[in-house]
Parts: C-alpha cells; sequence; structure tokens
C-alpha cells in the first residue's frame, strides 16, 4: 500500500471513530425530531459525497472527449461506481429517517424525485459501461451518459431552494434563519470529512483495480495477436 493511502485509510478510520463518539455519545438528540435525527450526520455527507463522486465523473468524462485519454475514462468509471453507492445510501437513510419524522417514507417531491433520477441516470451509466465492449466506444458514450448525468446535480441541490418540498428547508446554505449550532456544526464537519475521506479511499481503490483490469485486458489481447501472427 502506498504511503498516501495509508495516511488516507488513517486519517479515515480516525475521523469515522470520532464521528460516531460525537453523534452517540457527545451530541445532544435534536429537540423536536429526537434520537432518528442523528441520520443526518451520514445521511447529508452521503448526498455531497455522491455530488463530489459524479462531479469528478463528469469532469474526467470531459476530459476524455477532449483529449482521448483512457485513463480520464478509467477514472471517470470508479468515481461513477463509488458515487452509485453514496447516492444509494443517501436513498436507504432518507426514509428511515422520514417515516418517524414524517409519517412516511417516501413521497414523489422536487428533491426526491430528482435524486431518484439522479441515481437512475448513474445506473444507466454502470450498465452501458458493461453492455458496450468496444473501448472506444464505451468510454465515449460513458462520457456523455456521465455529462448528462452530472446536470441533475444542481437540479437536486437546488430543488428545496427553488420549491418549498416535503423535504426540509436546508439546515446549511439556506434562508437567513438556517444553520446549526455549534455542537451539532462540529459534528456535522466532521461528518462531511469522514465521508469524504472515506469516498477518496474507495475511488483510488476502483481506479486501481480498474488499470489492472484494463492492463491485464491489453496483455491478453497482444499476447492473442502475437500468437496469430506466428501461425
Amino acid at each position: 500500500m502506498r504511503k498516501f493511502d495509508l495516511t488516507l485509510l488513517i486519517l479515515a478510520a480516525v475521523t469515522l471513530t470520532a464521528l460516531f463518539y460525537a453523534v452517540f455519545l457527545v451530541v445532544p438528540n435534536e429537540r423536536t425530531m429526537g434520537f432518528v435525527q442523528k441520520i443526518f450526520y451520514i445521511h447529508v455527507p452521503c448526498a455531497w459525497v455522491a455530488f463530489l463522486a459524479f462531479g469528478v465523473t463528469g469532469w474526467k468524462g470531459f476530459r476524455f472527449l477532449q483529449t482521448r485519454d483512457m485513463s480520464h475514462d478509467i477514472s471517470a468509471s470508479a468515481s461513477a461506481e463509488v458515487g452509485l453507492v453514496f447516492v444509494s445510501l443517501v436513498l436507504i437513510t432518507g426514509p428511515l429517517w422520514a417515516k418517524p419524522v414524517w409519517g412516511i417514507y417516501w413521497t414523489w417531491d422536487l428533491r426526491l424525485t430528482t435524486t431518484f433520477v439522479l441515481w437512475l441516470l448513474f445506473v444507466a451509466y454502470m450498465v452501458l459501461r458493461r453492455s458496450i465492449e468496444d473501448p472506444e466506444r464505451r468510454a465515449t458514450l460513458s462520457a456523455v451518459v456521465g455529462l448528462i448525468g452530472f446536470l441533475d446535480v444542481p437540479v437536486v441541490y437546488l430543488a428545496n431552494r427553488v420549491k418549498a418540498t416535503q423535504h426540509p428547508a436546508p439546515v446549511v446554505g439556506g434562508s437567513d434563519d438556517s444553520g446549526l449550532a455549534t455542537g451539532f456544526a462540529l459534528t456535522f464537519t466532521l461528518g462531511l470529512i469522514a465521508i469524504t475521506l472515506v469516498y477518496f479511499i474507495l475511488y483510488r481503490l476502483r481506479r486501481d483495480v480498474a488499470r489492472l483490469e484494463v492492463a491485464t485486458e491489453n496483455e491478453i489481447v497482444d499476447r492473442m495477436r502475437s500468437q496469430g501472427a506466428s501461425s
């Protein structure tokens, strides 16, 4: 394991431990929602990290279309896979939080619907990658779909800022009266750091595995070609 990756792993372990300690033993229950509100410290960071992951996918896809460098396609795919994990966690933790507070697991309001569409777009991205064998064509189409998928990220972000929805109003970066008390804000910040570190670890691991897969595929193709030429 490279020194940088080991450092990330240690930092992630420390911050995750500190996060769960703060969530369960330090920060008090929220006054109106009670204990269930503690999902907030995982739910919201997962959403932000999903946005980050799909941003990397969109950027790396754009860079591939510019340069035709397959390393950008590998990075885009790795980030999309990890982002899909985090947006799935958002869609799992959200209903678990909603049921005790709203009385329902799900409603098709603007924020929830656009998040579900984001999930569908990146499921489609992964299905596309597995259905096309030609690397160049796969990378090109994936880059286009990745860019289209990323366009939904600002829509999700703005959904409950431009229109009142069943989903709670933003508590960070919302109206003038939004914000968190100091203890809640510090725990939330710790959650953002911890979950972001987990993203970078998973992203780098998946990217490195993908590079090995591509190198192995190229080696097999070259071997088959050399065998064909010699025969």
